[in-house]
């Protein structure tokens, strides 16, 4: 639960959450299409993953990193992790922003099923994510009720993160993995004809994923569509887009010691950042 009576004194960074380093790729992102923000990034590196975690703690860990995001000055804050997105979001929305009216949290599984009705011919997508996502259900959710002809498949993948942090996503092993997760999927059903990566550590693996999936068959990150979503956002809410500072920087932060953080995030980053630790 957010603690509260967290209001906006000033305009401040938008802040983005991950349970690890995935978020990183949204982050990136977020920063090619609105560069002219200023952003802090925060990692529960110590603790992730979060897929395979009951609801309950994911709110709660989830809850902990929100809050130390108002804290740091953050009015608006993304949950760039679709385990986050799917066990916490809502609940955060409906129940816990009446203490911060004035705040708000948004997720990215949302912006990803609002692109699907494009993504698809036959009206067939397939979802590769966490074990927690898929168990949430939340693609299956968001997409029928945008457009609830769509046929929806999922697939667990819970070996793909851990593959990723620990820098082995270009081993055999990955491969293997990739395949077994991609045949399963497509297994479901032939009509498929679009891929989403609902994990933000997915794109990571895009080559390898492009590699067993179809020629025929749309892979789809999630990026560019939450990108694209939150410059709508913000031209829609123009209070809360100057509660935004403006100077085009990024900071960084992590639950995780800032040696562990940096050797895993140069995976996602083209640029050298610095880091620090907090303690939530």
């Amino acid at each position: 639960m957010l603690k509260g009576g967290v209001e906006i004194e000033s305009a401040g960074p938008i802040g983005v959450f991950d349970s690890g380093f995935g978020g990183l790729s949204i982050l990136e992102r977020i920063r090619s299409v609105l560069p002219q923000y200023d952003y802090i990034y925060l990692g529960d590196n110590a603790r992730t993953p979060y897929g395979s975690r009951s609801f309950k703690v994911v709110y709660d860990y989830t809850c902990q990193c929100v809050d130390k995001l108002f804290q740091m000055g953050c009015n608006l804050v993304i949950l760039a992790c679709n385990t986050a997105s799917a066990k916490a979001l809502r609940t955060i929305q409906q129940k816990d922003l009446g203490a911060n009216p004035q705040k708000r949290v948004l997720g990215i599984i949302r912006p990803t099923a609002e692109c699907a009705g494009s993504l698809t011919k036959t009206g067939h997508i397939g979802i590769l994510a966490t074990p927690g996502t898929v168990k949430s259900e939340s693609y299956l959710i968001e997409i029928a009720k945008l457009y609830p002809d769509i046929v929806v498949r999922q697939q667990e993948c819970p070996l793909l993160v851990p593959l990723v942090e620990t820098g082995e996503f270009m081993s055999e092993g990955a491969g293997f993995f990739v395949r077994k997760y991609v045949d399963a999927l497509l297994a479901k059903d032939n009509q498929i004809d679009a891929v989403i990566l609902g994990c933000t550590h997915y794109p990571i693996l895009f080559d390898t994923i492009r590699r067993f999936v179809p020629e025929n068959i749309n892979v789809v990150t999630q990026g560019d569509y939450v990108a694209d979503s939150l410059q709508k956002y913000l031209q829609r809410h123009a209070e809360l887009e100057s509660a935004v500072t403006k100077h085009g920087t990024c900071r960084y932060y992590t639950t995780e010691s800032e040696e562990t953080f940096l050797q895993t995030a140069k995976i996602f980053l083209k640029e050298n950042i610095e880091v620090s630790t907090v303690v939530l």
